[in-house]
């Protein structure tokens, strides 16, 4: 079974689950828009640090993340802080080697390239974090590495940014 197939149940409960559905729709407000962002800066200070996104520097994410926390901040002053499931996402994350971060590269920064791209114009601010320089040639890298034998770390990506989605859903 392909990578696509291994992972398809929980990327379609994630696609499904409310705060996501919410922000596709255009629905969430700056400040939940603003506590999303502090959390996805979580996940892509863990990969980056690790120098995983080095594989192009295209694919770097944390910038652009933390200028779309910069606009809104400006409007919503409240720090708000990362949530117990980004923490736990950001810990697992952490413990990993380079290598092993691969699939959640895969899972984190295809889902901008894709799916993100149609969140952009659904969220406030400029949505900065969707822009990516090159996409068919980063697409093609990642595609480049990325392995069957992924799906099992994959799916618990997926879990963790389920429990993320889950817990945000909460604080809203």
């Amino acid at each position: 079974m392909g990578l696509r197939e291994a992972t398809a149940d929980l990327h379609s409960k994630a696609e499904k689950m409310e705060f996501n559905q919410r922000m596709f729709r255009g629905e969430l407000s700056k400040k939940e828009y603003l506590h999303y962002l502090i959390q996805q800066a979580c996940i892509f200070q863990c990969i980056e640090e690790h120098k995983a996104a080095d594989i192009s520097p295209d694919l770097a994410r944390l910038t652009k993340v933390f200028d779309d926390i910069m606009e809104l901040q400006k409007e919503i002053p409240l720090s708000f802080p990362q949530i117990k499931a980004a923490n736990e996402y950001g810990a697992y994350l952490e413990s990993l080697k380079v290598k092993d971060l691969y699939p959640h590269i895969y899972l984190n920064y295809m889902a901008l390239m894709f799916g993100g791209q149609m969140m952009k114009s659904k969220v406030p601010g400029k949505g900065r974090m969707y822009d990516f320089d090159n996409v068919p040639e980063l697409v093609t890298m990642i595609r480049g590495i990325q392995k069957d034998e992924w799906a099992d770390e994959v799916n618990k990506g997926f879990q963790y940014i389920i429990n993320i989605l889950d817990e945000l859903q909460t604080h809203s």
